[in-house]
């Protein structure tokens, strides 16, 4: 059964969607401690999809929907009374999935659900890289404490090593990969992401994951 954490502070409309979601067969979880921790909390549900209020006491949703796309790859249907285009752009941009304005139809509503869950299920797995997992869409790496998000030359260079795992890759296949060429690469500016890929491993305790394998190039160590 499809797990739906529901994000509203108004209690009737709270009680509807429940209903609503319990009647169509998903398991619905309504979050009601709208602090700091709601982020967690809301991750440690391992939902397959938020339904996500705008006008919440304390943080906003958009502010919850960037932390969450920052933390998971759950995807987010933005469900608010707010129905100008600059909020909906904005909540698209943030990363949300999908937005829907009350008042709404209760079968379009639950049609944009099943579309969600549909095209989530139906997207790239997570990638396993023994101590981490990683997702290849957003470049987001999950341990079983932490999560960061690679920045775009970080997570090829990531992807490339564990598409390769365990194996190592020259140096010409990563510039290859990063610059879409050999020609004219200074080996520095590989060294250069090289460092930052490590110094971002580090921060969740995976500096030791990239190995340098002299003469040849880099490759992930499984041992880490």
């Amino acid at each position: 059964m499809k797990r739906v954490v529901i994000v509203e502070d108004d209690r009737w409309l709270r009680e509807e969607l429940i209903h609503l979601l319990e009647k169509a067969d998903y398991a619905p979880f309504p979050v009601t401690d709208f602090s700091d921790n709601i982020v967690r909390t809301i991750v440690s549900l391992a939902p397959d999809l938020v339904l996500l209020d705008i006008n919440l006491p304390g943080q906003s949703g958009f502010e919850i929907c960037k932390k969450l796309k920052a933390k998971s790859t759950l995807p987010i249907l933005v469900l608010t009374s707010r129905d100008r285009l600059s909020d909906e752009l904005h909540a698209l941009n943030l990363g949300a999935d999908d937005y829907l304005t009350k008042p709404f139809h209760k079968e379009k509503l639950l049609a944009r659900v099943r579309n969600l869950l549909r095209r989530f299920q139906e997207s790239p797995k997570f990638l396993d890289g023994g101590t981490f997992k990683m997702d290849p869409n957003t470049f987001t790496i999950f341990t079983n404490q932490e999560s960061i998000v690679l920045s775009q030359k970080e997570g090829l260079l990531l992807l490339t090593l564990l598409q390769h795992s365990p194996n190592s890759v020259s140096k010409e296949l990563l510039c290859q990969v990063l610059w879409g060429t050999t020609d004219y690469i200074d080996e520095n500016a590989l060294q250069v992401n090289v460092t930052r890929l490590r110094k971002s491993l580090r921060k969740i305790g995976l500096a030791s994951s990239l190995e340098t394998v002299r003469g040849e190039g880099y490759r992930l160590n499984e041992k880490n």
